[in-house]
Formats: C-alpha cells, structure tokens, sequence
C-alpha cells in the first residue's frame, strides 16, 4: 500500500498513519487502555482476574453478600446518616439489578 501523499508548495510531504502508534503517554498501545494502578504483584493481580473474576464481578458479588447482611441487620439505633449510606447502597444494589435483567433479555 502507498503511503498518502499530498503536494505542498515547494516540496511533496508525506506522513504514515498507522494506528498501532497514536499515543498519548508514551507507553499506551490501544486506542483505550486503562491503568488501574501500580500493585506490588501484577502477576497476581493477572491470575486472580482470570480465576476467580474481574473488578466488576468480584464488587456485585460483594454487594450481593453486604444486600443479605442489611437485609438481617437492625438499622433502627443507627444514626440518619448512616441509614441513609445503607439505603442509598441498597438503591443501587436495586439498579444494578435492573440493569442486569434488561441487558440479559
């Protein structure tokens, strides 16, 4: 394939686009990359990603298990704030749910 070529007055100028080089950091190799963070251990952090599951997963699994110990906790002598930090978590809790049903038809 030929590079694209423009003239320009006085001289021709070319230059090649090649995705696999755009970067913004000097080390970034995608489009999108996400950097979660320096760890003592990536390898792992890589192998805990790929056995047991992603951020993602392993945060709903959390809120799953936080869901069932409000359910059986008596929030009565906390204090509104508090109550409120539980409700809120529970409201998204609710959402994500939701969102879950919708997205899997």
């Amino acid at each position: 394939m030929q590079p694209f070529t423009m003239a320009l007055a006085p001289e021709q100028l070319w230059q090649a686009i090649n995705p696999l080089y755009w970067t913004q950091n000097g080390g970034q190799i995608g489009l999108v990359n996400i950097t979660l963070g320096q760890t003592a251990r990536p390898d792992i952090e890589r192998t805990v990603l790929d056995e047991v599951g992603s951020y993602g997963r392993q945060i709903g699994r959390i809120g799953d298990a936080l869901e069932v110990l409000i359910r059986h906790f008596d929030t009565a002598d906390l204090p509104q704030p508090e109550r409120d930090a539980l409700a809120i978590l529970m409201g998204q809790l609710a959402d994500v749910r939701k969102i879950k049903a919708r997205e899997r038809g």
